[in-house]
């Protein structure tokens, strides 16, 4: 019986330590895979058992923002060694797209390692709300004092010297190199001219680009594709805007489009680059060593003919990264799912609607799933959507219509509401167009912007970090760069903080209601003002002929949106002010440039009969991220005129709270 009992004992220790000799397996991340997530966020990753701190570093754990580069700051283990967290020491960069990296060196506390794939996810940086009123605040040459065309063909925005600020590379395919400007880092959101240094020396047709930091020195790396190289080229950033040790890896005739990813789980970033030539056809695979040199080249086959775009992500949420390429000889997308070890499962090609040149990759309906975004070659359906369906398909594309030839799609919330707005540039038509996004990954026509000439492609960064997302427009042709500066949200009638404002005179009688739907079309606020004290209707200046007036919404005392009523103005053929002997009222059925619909102004000569109230509904609305409001909350009516303003504030806890919708009296 003793014999019998000792065996039970070891069989129990031994299945415990089988037990504990599990994988450590991610159960959560925050920020959450493709969600939002403000610009000072901390990176946290819990597992399901702890870990060894030993095994966190800063090669076993890397975060790379596209705009802003590596962050470091301290890792450190929270609930009981089950959690480990990044604090960032520097901020993100608005719009961006973060990637975080976690290696097979990572070990549970009984130094079980992780997977041998490791895990990656990414999420991208809020932007704050903007009007997509684009102005040109500079505009120059990409040449050099001896005028010879270099015919920017790829662009690329990073901070390359490690201040802060998002600078400028341009890849050029005549001159066969790369030019960087740094940006002047005094919140103008220009960039110093000329480029900085002798220009960077790369394959002729350089176009493809894509920045990162291969190894892992904390400093701005590119990785370039050059089509008659034929291959890549990888530079090796100083950290103040130069670079040295280029490694040139041919590859094959007509290599096009790059991506940059971990491939086999050691945290190192490798390359996959696309070749469309008759004579290779197909897709080539360079492994880092860990140093940022790179080995030769290996080959492997996508589904589809004339391997050209590239773009990659994780589309089947297993914590492995894919990628999707688009063939121009039989105009089809193919997956290719990574599996962590080097190698790919690729699924049956799919229709891409016309030749994809360009694949860009997001979440564009926020189901968390990856979508793509492609430009459609020598079509006047330039621009196609794939809605992913979770699993590395997608359902049919959608076209949408673009004027002569689209080499370039790139994606970024240009209105801070939360989805992934389209930029397409059109070579031919001399214009980039911008699409808005509803929320559901359905798009409508915003605005074309024009060119000297003719577009190559654009580049969407801050690059003034006042948080939302600017343009920079490169043109092939004129060799010009553009940089377009983002409206800054609210109404410059709008005071940055609080002012002391007219309150109602019963405490409790002013109202706030901001709903947040999708799609955008949804989207409401209704501010109700009552028992005012007295008023008269002069109070309320002019709007008939001189007076603007806008809504401001501030949140702990920041300004987050407001919305617009210009004065006077036609809507559908009759005034939309309107006066009346004891009121102003403001009525457009087709809403402002911010979503107003109505407001009315009612005059009141004694106390407690004044009344305000103002509508707006529609994707026009700058809606800030309800979910993420603390409080308190004012909400004040302002005037171009001046004094008298008209305001309320809402402590929390609200009446109603959640991400779609916030409700409360005033205090």
């Amino acid at each position: 019986m003793a014999v019998r009992s000792s065996f039970i004992v070891v069989a129990c220790l031994l299945a415990a330590r089988a037990a504990l000799a599990a994988e450590p397996q991610v159960v959560s991340t925050s920020p959450v895979r493709l969600s939002f997530a403000p610009a000072t966020t901390a990176v946290s990753i819990t597992f399901d058992q702890p870990l060894l701190p030993s095994s966190l570093t800063a090669s076993s754990v890397r975060v790379f923002g596209r705009s802003s580069g590596t962050k470091s700051g301290p890792l450190t283990l929270s609930d009981t060694d089950h959690t480990v967290t990044l604090t960032p020491s520097t901020p993100f960069s608005a719009g961006e797209v973060v990637l975080v990296n976690l290696s097979h060196a990572i070990l549970a506390a009984d130094s079980t390692p992780l997977r041998s794939a490791g895990y990656a996810f990414t999420f991208t940086v809020a932007s704050q709300p903007a009007t997509r009123q684009f102005s040109q605040i500079q505009k120059f040459s990409n040449r050099d004092p001896s005028n010879d065309q270099t015919r920017i063909y790829g662009a690329l925005g990073t901070d390359f010297n490690g201040d802060g600020w998002v600078d400028l590379g341009t890849v050029n395919e005549v001159s066969a190199d790369v030019r960087v400007f740094l940006n002047q880092g005094d919140g103008s959101g220009k960039y110093g001219v000329p480029y900085l240094g002798p220009p960077v020396a790369v394959g002729v047709e350089s176009s493809p680009n894509e920045p990162a930091d291969v190894d892992n020195d904390g400093k701005a790396d590119a990785v370039i594709s050059s089509t008659d190289a034929p291959g890549i080229f990888v530079l090796h950033g100083h950290g103040d805007g130069t670079f040295d040790g280029t490694q040139m890896i041919t590859t094959g005739a007509e290599a096009h489009g790059v991506a940059v990813l971990d491939v086999d789980g050691d945290g190192d970033l490798d390359i996959v680059e696309a070749l469309a030539g008759a004579t290779s056809n197909e897709m080539a695979l360079m492994l880092n060593d860990g140093s940022g040199t790179f080995g030769a080249p290996t080959f492997f086959d996508s589904s589809c003919d004339g391997e050209w775009g590239l773009g990659s992500g994780d589309l089947n949420n297993d914590g492995i990264t894919d990628l999707v390429v688009g063939c121009v000889n039989d105009q089809k997308v193919s997956v290719m799912l990574g599996k962590g070890d080097g190698t790919f499962t690729v699924l049956p090609a799919q229709d891409a609607g016309g030749q994809p040149w360009q694949v860009a990759i997001g979440d564009l309906d926020g189901d968390g799933k990856l979508d793509a975004a492609l430009a459609l070659a020598n079509s006047t359906t330039g621009g196609g959507i794939l809605l992913g369906n979770g699993d590395g398909t997608f359902a049919p594309v959608v076209t949408y219509p673009m004027p002569g030839h689209t080499p370039s799609s790139k994606l970024g919330d240009l209105d801070g509401d939360g989805d992934l707005d389209w930029v397409l540039s059109s070579f031919g038509a001399g214009l980039w167009r911008v699409y808005l996004n509803d929320g559901t990954g359905t798009f409508t026509f915003d605005q074309d912007i024009p060119a000297d000439s003719n577009p190559s492609c654009s580049v969407l960064i801050d690059v003034d970090n006042d948080g939302d997302l600017d343009l920079v427009l490169s043109d092939e042709i004129a060799d010009t760069v553009k940089i377009m500066q983002n409206g800054n949200g609210p109404s410059p009638f709008c005071p940055p903080s609080p002012a002391t404002c007219r309150a109602p005179f019963v405490a409790g009688k002013a109202s706030l209601l901001m709903k947040d739907r999708t799609p955008d079309a949804g989207d409401q606020v209704v501010w109700k003002w009552l028992k005012g004290p007295t008023t008269p209707l002069s109070d309320y200046g002019d709007p008939m002929t001189t007076d603007d007036y806008a809504l401001c919404v501030y949140d702990a005392g920041t300004l987050i949106t407001s919305l617009v009523a210009p004065h006077g103005g036609t809507c559908r053929g009759k005034a939309c002010w309107s006066a009346k002997a004891t009121s102003l009222v403001y009525k457009n059925p087709d809403e402002s440039a911010t979503g107003t619909r109505t407001v009315s102004l009612k005059q009141g000569l004694a106390d407690g009969k004044a009344s305000i109230s103002v509508k707006a509904k529609g994707q026009n609305i700058v809606m800030p991220n309800l979910g993420a409001l603390t409080g308190p909350i004012d909400v004040q009516l302002q005037r171009s005129g001046g004094a008298p303003c008209f305001g309320a504030t809402y402590s929390a806890p609200f009446l109603k709270h959640d991400p779609t919708i916030l409700s409360d009296k005033a205090d």
